[in-house]
């Protein structure tokens, strides 16, 4: 897991940076949204791109699975050629699937240890101040193994000002530490809060359920937006297609409510994007485009044929009617 931690810690400054600016972590988990998704946009242009270009070939597709219904080595030779011709990778859209996963883990490790990896304080330190509050009645048993950073944010206000507490941090690293704390709380939700502490009937529960509703909703989008391509899905799309939403939601109920948040952002996105990306390459556009490219690649290639003049054609032409007006 530690490629996890390091993506998780690299994560972390942006974040970071966008609450030193913003001072308000659920805002700050939007920017970062906005960030991951201007950097992913070239690989979502790339996977929209292969998902529109398999459906506009879904008739040729169609009619090389007739022809050659009972030679499936040949169906394939020839369907790879196909989308060789015509510039499409039908497996194009799989890395961009799994690209916001990595970053699902990334922002998990951020927010499980926001000491180490947003805050990025020195681990030993860290250490140490788990170390304290486990010796401290009452305190210990407040600890959540999974979540020792989280739980010690949140009874650090108690001990802040205890010697011990004092003798590890400096007194800016605790000023830090109480103003990151103060805001994970927009709207009064605590985004630290882990929903399943508190059962399936509390208001944290929304978190997973929301996770599940916007994931349902971007894929609803993205499948009636690209439906040819759709019905004849690769493997790796129908695996997230259908398990995605139920994998986010037992997730979100499992972890700080923070990353369940940023799963919520970003599907909100996700869906904004597919459709206007739908738009700009849908099917039918990218079908006038490769059109328009061909007729050009023709009118330019007639261009380069060369003019040859022969005056001896003119000359005979000429002759033979001078010749029809003499008999006249």
């Amino acid at each position: 897991m530690q490629i996890f931690g390091f993506l998780g810690s690299l994560l972390g400054y942006i974040l970071w940076g966008a609450f030193y600016i913003l001072k308000d972590f659920g805002l700050s988990i939007i920017v970062f949204t906005v960030i991951v998704k201007l950097v992913l946009f070239p690989f979502s242009v790339k996977q929209q791109k292969s998902m529109a270009g398999t459906a506009r070939l879904s008739k040729k597709q169609k009619e090389l699975q007739e022809k050659y219904a009972n030679n499936r080595q040949k169906l394939q030779e020839e369907t790879s050629k196909l989308y060789e011709k015509e510039g499409v990778k039908p497996m194009g859209g799989c890395l961009t699937t799994l690209l916001p996963m990595l970053v699902i883990f990334g922002i998990f490790y951020a927010v499980a240890y926001p000491l180490t990896n947003t805050l990025h304080l020195n681990s030993e330190d860290v250490n140490n101040a788990l170390s304290y509050i486990n010796t401290i009645p009452g305190y210990a048993a407040s600890v959540n193994p999974t979540y020792q950073e989280i739980s010690l944010l949140k009874v650090f206000p108690n001990i802040m000002n205890t010697e011990a507490i004092q003798g590890i941090f400096n007194a800016q690293e605790i000023s830090t530490i109480q103003m990151f704390l103060g805001g994970f709380k927009p709207f009064g939700v605590d985004l630290l809060a882990i929903p399943n502490e508190f059962g399936l009937f509390s208001w944290y529960t929304l978190f997973p359920v929301f996770c599940f509703a916007s994931n349902v909703g971007a894929q609803f989008i993205t499948m009636r937006i690209n439906k040819n391509q759709m019905a004849q899905q690769q493997g790796c799309m129908k695996i997230m297609l259908i398990g995605m939403p139920l994998f986010s939601a037992y997730i979100a109920f499992n972890v700080p409510a923070a990353v369940a948040y940023y799963w919520i952002i970003s599907a909100v996105i996700s869906l904004v994007q597919s459709i206007v990306l739908g738009k700009i390459f849908s099917p039918a556009q990218l079908t006038a485009n490769s059109e328009a490219r061909h007729a050009a690649l023709m009118f330019e290639n007639e261009a380069k044929i060369p003019y040859v003049y022969a005056p001896h054609e003119l000359k005979s032409g000429e002759g033979a009617n001078t010749k029809k007006k003499k008999k006249k």
